[in-house]
């Protein structure tokens, strides 16, 4: 098998291990009027980065926690921890104090079983390989694989938001920056 095949069945692999009522309860814990803040290291704060632009244009109110123009967190928003170990020291940080503030706390790991799951009001594992896992569990070095799926499993709670809420391509594009 190819190199590139592999890496393909592991991502596949992964996101079907996703728990489909994880996904929902995350989907019945967002609404429009709330104020969602994103936050992560490294490479899974790019994918919360992600994340949060497709929030954005779908209509939600996002945020990236630590960008300069993240207002002040307040105790009806929401907070989504994206950590592969589920140790992230300012990950691990922030959600015990928006979880002090009293905002509802989602995690999103591969550890259903770490110090940022037990924050938790509602966990999401995707239980791809990260760098604490050694060699075990794919060919990729260090966090690739989770990554890779929490990009995908994040896409997909987009798109169910977006049927929920009825959008369109067309409308979700009128929110995509189009600069020619």
């Amino acid at each position: 098998m190819s190199i590139i095949k592999e890496i393909l069945k592991e991502v596949n692999d992964v996101v079907l291990k996703v728990n489909e009522d994880e996904i929902y309860k995350i989907i019945n814990t967002l609404k429009r009027d709330n104020s969602i803040f994103v936050d992560g290291e490294g490479r899974s704060g790019f994918q919360a980065k992600g994340f949060a632009m497709r929030l954005m244009h779908i209509g939600y109110k996002s945020y990236v926690l630590g960008e300069t123009i993240t207002p002040v967190l307040k105790e009806d928003n929401i907070y989504i921890a994206i950590s592969g170990s589920g140790t992230t020291k300012n990950t691990l940080s922030n959600a015990r104090a928006a979880k002090e503030l009293g905002l509802k706390v989602i995690v999103v790991t591969s550890k259903r079983k770490s110090p940022l799951a037990e924050i938790a009001d509602v966990i999401l594992e995707v239980p791809g390989k990260v760098k604490s896992d050694g060699d075990q569990g794919s060919i990729q070095l260090l966090s690739s694989l989770f990554d890779q799926a929490t990009h995908i499993v994040l896409d997909w709670i987009c798109l169910l938001l977006s049927k929920r809420d009825n959008l369109s391509n067309i409308e979700v594009l009128n929110n995509h920056v189009n600069i020619e």
